[in-house]
């Protein structure tokens, strides 16, 4: 009959009207959820090793409750890593890049993501062949050693959604540059030697007035005594640094030390990594770090406390300035209260152009 013909078709019209509604209101939906603030903070204090720093862990515990109070960040969403508390998840290699790929892993498009890190900074020597806008591989070094690299931060970085802000804070050695191919807007760490030019011997401890300053620079004997202790091999050397990593951490080694294995397996050609260009600067990703990639960060200690001295003068210039501070004006702050109180590290600023003016996480 007429009516049914007519029912049937107003059901064929409903069944495909249904569809497009649940699909628009779903991307409604996406569109006014509420941006998600989210951070990892990492502090290694490296205690028992000869490595030793004290100001790490309470460089972390500061931010983390600066990032609640200030920038309104929940406790659920701040995951904190440190070596001094073996009931907590411990700052290992393998576990700090769980931590972040997870951090950007479950992030959408809008959300807000930090990284802290307080510990030692290290740069290796590149592999042959390897080219680099610093010259070196600048590392940040877990408690078990098990080295996290500069180009992996950057393959970190580049995995947050489109629209997502990552902002990086790193107060360790060697720390400009740490984000790969990131675009240099204060400092110099890109700077290439010029002939005949040597790089500065570097300070490990000085005192300053009445404080002790020591740096969270690793050399690489120490890195070597470390890595020996930890894992127990006597035979490391400066040329069998990757390998052993390898040997040690297997497929929790870096994604840099397994590549460089695989060539060697199918070229035998020693510690050798086969061309690797550079790529032009990035737009993911902001860094703060707290020094140039050949100068140190200070662990300082004084009358009974220990702390960073970049994460410190971040507290200091945030506690003195209401509202909001964009990265350019809160690392020139950072550079001149250091200059003030004569620490010799000039911290860097590393984003893209449209970051340089952004607000300091948001």
């Amino acid at each position: 009959s007429k009516a049914q013909q007519k029912e049937a078709h107003t059901c064929s019209k409903i069944t495909q009207i249904i569809p497009k509604m649940i699909r628009r209101f779903t991307t409604q939906i996406f569109k006014s959820s509420p941006m998600v603030k989210k951070a990892v903070l990492i502090g290694i204090n490296y205690t028992g090793t000869e490595g030793e720093l004290r100001g790490c862990v309470n460089d972390v515990k500061r931010m983390h409750k600066c990032l609640v109070e200030r920038f309104g960040f929940s406790e659920e969403n701040i995951t904190q890593l440190i070596d001094t508390d073996k009931s907590k998840t411990q700052p290992t290699g393998k576990n700090i890049r769980q931590a972040l790929s997870e951090l950007v892993g479950s992030a959408n498009s809008g959300d807000v993501l930090f990284v802290h890190y307080s510990g030692h900074g290290v740069r290796l020597p590149l592999e042959t062949g390897k080219e680099d806008n610093t010259g070196f591989d600048e590392c940040i070094v877990p408690c078990d050693m098990n080295n996290i690299t500069d180009d992996e931060i950057r393959e970190i970085v580049d995995k947050a959604p489109k629209d997502c802000s990552i902002t990086i804070v790193s107060d360790s050695c060697h720390s400009g540059g740490l984000v790969d191919a990131a675009k240099e807007q204060i400092g110099d760490s890109t700077k290439k030697l010029e002939k005949g030019e040597e790089s500065k011997e570097i300070e490990q401890e000085y005192w300053r007035d009445n404080v002790h300053v020591v740096n969270r620079s690793l050399p690489l004997h120490s890195m070597i005594n470390m890595l020996k202790q930890e894992t127990g091999k006597d035979d490391i050397e400066v040329g069998n640094i990757r390998t052993t990593l390898y040997d040690v951490f297997g497929e929790d080694a870096s994604p840099n030390v397994k590549k460089l294995m695989d060539i060697q397996e199918t070229e035998g050609q020693g510690e050798i990594l086969g061309d690797i260009v550079t790529e032009k600067p990035k737009d993911k990703g902001i860094l703060l770090s707290g020094c140039q990639t050949d100068q140190t960060s200070g662990d300082v200690r004084t009358k009974g406390q220990a702390y960073g001295a970049f994460s410190d003068a971040i507290q200091t210039i945030l506690a003195e300035r209401e509202g909001k501070i964009t990265n350019k004006e809160l690392v020139l702050g950072v550079r001149e209260f250091l200059e003030y109180e004569c620490y010799p590290q000039k911290p860097g600023l590393y984003c893209s152009d449209s970051n340089v003016d952004a607000p300091f996480i948001c």
